[in-house]
């Protein structure tokens, strides 16, 4: 059966507030606008790279609204499951962010309590939705903002479960959220209706208790739960400004593990986003080849790497460009210092 979409995701759409440069948020009286927002990141990457994916979400009906769906489109991501909230108090969340510099770490400042999307309800779309896509990604993130998030979430994951979707869910622990035990509950809930899950290693530990070697915890989660894809992504911070990044991915059926060589000393610009762009390209590698786990870790490292190097949170790159990327580190270098 034709989907209309390849994916769609559920989560919040934020308005991101950064100093300029390397100021703090004490200091200066410049803020940098941009949109972003977990899920949203998601479905830019797999859109950018060659797929038709929406997101679900709620937004205010007002100017703010109206520049976020903007930005929805530039990156070519549907807005067909888009609610508007024309309530006296609709808002959109907000965040700052201000940039690190060795030894001062980054650091993420939340303004998203009683914003528009904290109402989001099932009864905002149509029934529709639930057999439009061939996938269907969210994260922890919207699970942990209040309860009517929440029971939203889960019911649409039921839903889209139930028309043969496959569901796929990103654990994004944010402590400022809500606390380990919470999450765990929560999750260990979901985790038999999903098929292509993303927990790191230290989420791993600290959340669901787990322990032993990267590949014995991701093991662990397929033996508990009908998973049949599991990625874990490991960041090595040398500085704010220089990371390595690689990831594994345990492919649960054939319990075969997949690694790719790690990027080293990648220099970054912007973390922000990254993990989202490693999902997006783990994503389209599932969508587009399913049998082929190299492609797929190997794609999803290469997004996430260039990510690291793009300012804001949105992704910004092609298939092309992955292609050239991924061939010149199997090579172990680049084939020419420019592109011209």
């Amino acid at each position: 059966m034709n989907k209309t979409f390849d994916l769609l995701t559920l989560g919040e759409i934020l308005l991101r507030l950064s100093p300029v440069g390397n100021e703090r948020l004490s200091q200066g009286e410049t803020l940098h606008k941009q949109v972003g927002g977990a899920e949203l990141n998601v479905a830019s990457g797999v859109s950018l790279l060659g797929l038709h994916t929406g997101i679900i979400s709620k937004l205010p009906a007002n100017t703010m609204g109206t520049y976020a769906k903007n930005q929805i489109s530039f990156c070519g991501v549907s807005d067909n499951y888009i609610a508007y909230d024309d309530s006296h108090d609709a808002r959109l969340g907000i965040y700052y962010y201000e940039n690190g510099a060795y030894p001062r770490k980054p650091e993420v400042i939340y303004d998203r309590l009683n914003t528009s999307f904290s109402k989001i309800s099932v009864s905002d779309f149509p029934e529709e939705l639930f057999s439009s896509t061939r996938c269907f990604h969210t994260s922890g993130i919207t699970l942990a903002l209040n309860p009517q998030c929440r029971d939203t979430a889960i019911e649409m994951i039921r839903r889209f479960k139930e028309h043969g979707t496959l569901i796929s869910f990103d654990v994004n622990f944010r402590g400022n959220l809500w606390s380990g035990a919470e999450a765990k509950k929560c999750i260990e809930s979901i985790l038999p209706l999903v098929d292509i899950f993303f927990c790191s290693e230290d989420t791993a530990r600290l959340t669901f208790l787990k322990e032993g070697d990267a590949k014995s915890i991701m093991k662990s989660f397929a033996q508990d739960y009908p998973i049949s894809l599991i990625a874990s992504t490991q960041r090595i911070v040398h500085t704010p400004k220089v990371h390595t990044f690689g990831s594994l991915i345990y492919d649960a059926k054939q319990d075969i593990y997949y690694e790719g060589k790690p990027y080293q000393n990648i220099e970054v610009v912007d973390r922000i986003g990254s993990g989202d762009a490693y999902i997006a390209g783990v994503l389209y590698g599932y969508l587009t080849t399913p049998d082929d786990y190299q492609r797929i870790v190997e794609i999803g490292n290469a997004t996430a790497a260039i990510k690291n190097t793009i300012a804001g949170d949105l992704p910004s790159f092609s298939l092309t460009e992955i292609e050239s990327v991924i061939q010149s580190h199997r090579l172990k270098k680049d084939t020419v210092e420019m592109i011209r």
